[in-house]
C-alpha cells in the first residue's frame, strides 16, 4: 500500500487492529524479523512510571554535546506525531517517515498490528537506516509486552516505579516493577534510578544475569543549593550545575543518565565538558516548564499521583503567588482522586477541560471529582484546553500563576498555536 501523507498512514494504522491495546510482543517481533531490523550502534531503552522523558532528553543532550549522532524515539507527542522521532535533537520531517510506514505495511503481510506497534516499527526502521552513534528508545507501557521490547537493548534504564496503568501492569509496585524489568538483557547494564526499587525488579535482574546498577549502591549524587556531584563505579563529576530541567526529581534522572554513560564508556565515551554542557542545555517541553509572563504559566504533563506529588512540591518551592489557577484535563482511567488530592491545597480555581480522546474524562466528570474532594472549590468546565486557558487568563491578575497539567493532550492543547506568552487583562 502506498499512501501520500503521514495523516493517511496514521489513520490506516488506527483502523487495522480490532483493539487499540493488545498486550503481546509476538506480532511485533515477527514483523521486525521480516524487516531485518537491527542496530549496529548502542541502543539504550528507558522504562519507568515517571522520569522516562526527562532521562531520554538528558541522554540525548549529553551525547549530542559530546559530538555523537543521536536518534531518539520518545512519546507521546505534545502537538505533532513527528515529535516522537528525533535525529540530532530535531524532529524528523513527516515525509521522511512515509517509506518506513510503507515498508512495515509490506512486511507485515496478514499480521495486524496496533497503531503503537506499527508506528514503533516504522520509527525504529528509520533510525536503523540512519547513520547514528546512539539510539535512545522510550518504552510506552510497562516493558514486557511493549513494542519497544522487541528490540534488544545494550543498556536498560528503569526510572521511578509507581502505580499507573494498574489494569494492565498489576495492582502494586512489585507487579509493575516486574513488568518493567523485562527490558533487561543478560550480561548487559541495567540502570535503576528508583531509590527504593521493588524486590521483584532486583530479583529479575539477578535471574536473567543483567549487570545491575542501583542508585545508592553503584552510583549516587549529592549537592547543595549551588551545585551537585555524581559518583559512579569508577568515575566522578564534581561541581556540576543543576540540570536545566526544573524540579526536585531531576537529579535522580540525571544521576541515572550519567550511569548509562559510565556503563557504555568503552563504546560511547563522553567528556566532563560534554556532561556539563549537555545537562545545561536540555530542552523538553511540558516537564515543569515555566513560561515567564503576566501571569506566570507552568506546563506539566504530570498525570498520576506520584508525578503530581512532585509537581506540587515544585510549585510550592516557586515562591509566593496570590492565586493559582489550574487548567486540568486527564484520562478517566487514572487515579483522579489521588491526582487531585496531591495538588488541590495549592489550587484556588480549577478550569476543567474536555479532551479529544474516548478515554478522556469529561470536564464535568473532573469537576465532580474536585467538588467531592474540595467542597466549595471554584470550578468551571470548558470544551478544550485553549478555551480553558483563555478563561483562566481572563480571571487571573498579573501576579497570579496559571498551571496547565494532566494529560499530554492538555498541555499539547495549549501549545498548538505555539508557546503562549500571557498578558493578563489587568496588566495594561
Amino acid at each position: 500500500m502506498t499512501l501520500q501523507t503521514l495523516e493517511a498512514w496514521l489513520a490506516h494504522c488506527e483502523r487495522m487492529h480490532p483493539v487499540s491495546m493488545d498486550l503481546s510482543l509476538e506480532r511485533t517481533v515477527r514483523v521486525r524479523q521480516r524487516l531485518g531490523l537491527t542496530f549496529n550502534v548502542p541502543v539504550v531503552t528507558v522504562a519507568g512510571t515517571n522520569g522516562k522523558g526527562s532521562t531520554c532528553a538528558m541522554l540525548e543532550s549529553v551525547a549530542l554535546a559530546a559530538g555523537w549522532r543521536v536518534g531518539t524515539y520518545q512519546k507521546p507527542e505534545l502537538v505533532n506525531f513527528e515529535e516522537r522521532c528525533r535525529v540530532g535533537g530535531r524532529p524528523v520531517a513527516a515525509s521522511a517517515l512515509l517509506p518506513h510506514f510503507e515498508a512495515v505495511d509490506a512486511a507485515r503481510g496478514d499480521i495486524t498490528l496496533t497503531k503503537f506497534e506499527f508506528t514503533t516499527l516504522a520509527i525504529a526502521r528509520l533510525l536503523s537506516l540512519t547513520p547514528l552513534d546512539l539510539v535512545i528508545l522510550e518504552v510506552g507501557l510497562g516493558g514486557r509486552y511493549d513494542a519497544v521490547n522487541a528490540i534488544d537493548t545494550d543498556c536498560a534504564v528503569i526510572t521511578s516505579i509507581d502505580l499507573d496503568h494498574t489494569e494492565y501492569l498489576g495492582p502494586d509496585r512489585e507487579s509493575i516493577g516486574l513488568e518493567k524489568a523485562q527490558i533487561m538483557r543478560r550480561g548487559r547494564p541495567a540502570i535503576v534510578s528508583d531509590p527504593l526499587p521493588p524486590r521483584s525488579l532486583v530479583a529479575h535482574a539477578e535471574a536473567v544475569g543483567a549487570d545491575l546498577w542501583l542508585v545508592g549502591r553503584d552510583f549516587s549524587h549529592s549537592g547543595d543549593r549551588q551545585q551537585w556531584s555524581w559518583q559512579g563505579r569508577d568515575r566522578r563529576y564534581n561541581g556540576l550545575a543543576y540540570p536545566s530541567l526544573r524540579g526536585a526529581n531531576q537529579l535522580l534522572n540525571a544521576s541515572g543518565a550519567l550511569a548509562v554513560f559510565e556503563a557504555l564508556r568503552e563504546r560511547l565515551p563522553v567528556s566532563a565538558q560534554a556532561v556539563r554542557q549537555g545537562l545545561a542545555t536540555i530542552e523538553l517541553p511540558g516537564r515543569f516548564q515555566i513560561v515567564p509572563g503576566e501571569p506566570t504559566l507552568v506546563l506539566d504533563v504530570a498525570h498520576n499521583p506520584h508525578a503530581v506529588a512532585a509537581l506540587a512540591l515544585n510549585l510550592d518551592q516557586m515562591g509566593f503567588y496570590p492565586r493559582t489557577h489550574a487548567v486540568f484535563g486527564a484520562m478517566r482511567d487514572k487515579d483522579l482522586a489521588g491526582v487531585i488530592a496531591r495538588v488541590a491545597p495549592l489550587i484556588d480555581a480549577w478550569y476543567c477541560t474536555d479532551l479529544p480522546l474516548p478515554r478522556a474524562a469529561s470536564a464535568a466528570h473532573l469537576a465532580r471529582h474536585i467538588a467531592e474532594l474540595r467542597p466549595g472549590a471554584a470550578t468551571s468546565t470548558h470544551v478544550d484546553p485553549s478555551t480553558a486557558l483563555a478563561a483562566a487568563l481572563e480571571a487571573a491578575d498579573p501576579a497570579d500563576r496559571i498551571l496547565v497539567f494532566g494529560s499530554f493532550l492538555t498541555v499539547g492543547g495549549v501549545l498548538r498555536q505555539g508557546l503562549p506568552r500571557l498578558g493578563a487583562r489587568h496588566a495594561a
